[in-house]
């Protein structure tokens, strides 16, 4: 008579055990499959909804070429081309004075200054940012830059307000990019006599690229759909200014609440328009996330875009 240690191993396993594993396998691939269907079906709801209520306006070639000067409320015409490039104006320079320090920042708490003083504070001051309101960040740009040091509200201005949503974001997907490198391939290329500038400049930030783009495309997305700092450091214009310092801009978000204030939803010209400016501004963010992922792809190191 054998016993139970005398068995092959597949044998050993108690009866019943991988029946279990199975069920419970089943059941939890159905749970996150409904809670995925669940979490999309209200995302395609609204998407599906803009697509068909902002194609109108947006199929005319004016809407890409003209502005909306001279054009009424109420009467058909014009485009949105002032307010788009507004929009990427103000997404360009936020992007500009945010991508920089943040990816610094991230950098210096990752590999310099993670248990010092200065990092806790850092790390203190950027969940903090992380929670603020644009509206708290566009009312403290407007009490610094135009209550105290004069400055008139413009663009620029906006951009700032909009920096400070950015940041946190870009800070906290490069911190953990970072962080999930391995540090064999730190300790290989110190093996090799290469400096830590060196090695994080061209081994660890190609390697968390992929993953550091992803991130700033998220705060992209973000800033670009604000809508409180401009109704608070900007007047909205129908008219195209490429002066971000001064004067009026439009803007895609401005658009929008331009156009309800007018009487969306009563009217169906600011209607369109609204819809038009929403799928205008869904397309914008849209085309820069896959912009960044091919060109994130394309800078990978050559292992990376293997796997990939």
């Amino acid at each position: 008579m054998t016993s139970i240690l005398d068995r092959p191993l597949k044998a050993r396993t108690f009866p019943g055990l991988g029946r279990r594993r199975r069920v419970a396998n089943n059941v939890a691939t159905v749970l996150v499959t409904l809670s995925m269907v669940i979490a999309l079906t209200p995302l395609l709801m609204v998407v599906c909804s803009v697509i068909a209520k902002g194609f109108k306006a947006i199929a005319s070639t004016a809407w890409w070429t003209h502005s909306q000067a001279g054009v009424t409320a109420f009467v058909a015409g014009g485009g949105a081309y002032h307010a788009i490039v507004g929009t990427l104006l103000q997404g360009l320079v936020c992007a500009v004075i945010s991508i920089p320090i943040g990816i610094m920042v991230a950098i210096y708490l990752v590999e310099y200054g993670g248990g010092t003083p200065l990092g806790r504070l850092t790390t203190f001051m950027v969940d903090i940012l992380s929670g603020v309101p644009s509206i708290v960040a566009a009312l403290f740009i407007y009490a610094l830059c135009v209550a105290t040091l004069g400055l008139p509200r413009s663009e620029f201005a906006v951009s700032l307000a909009l920096v400070l949503l950015m940041l946190p974001v870009i800070v906290r997907a490069t911190e953990e990019m970072l962080r999930i490198v391995p540090v064999d391939l730190r300790e290989a290329s110190y093996a090799l006599g290469i400096p830590k500038w060196k090695t994080i400049a061209r081994v660890v930030i190609p390697t968390g690229l992929s993953g550091i783009v992803t991130g700033i495309m998220l705060a992209v997305a973000r800033v670009m759909g604000e809508t409180a700092p401009l109704l608070i450091l900007v007047g909205y214009s129908q008219s195209i200014n490429f002066d971000i310092f001064s004067g009026f801009m439009g803007s895609l978000p401005g658009m929008m609440y331009y156009q309800t204030s007018a009487g969306a939803g009563v009217n169906p010209v600011p209607t369109d328009r609204l819809w038009g400016a929403a799928l205008t501004l869904i397309l914008v963010i849209a085309v820069i996330n896959i912009g960044a992922r091919v060109i994130g792809k394309i800078v990978a190191p050559r292992s990376r875009r293997q796997e990939h």
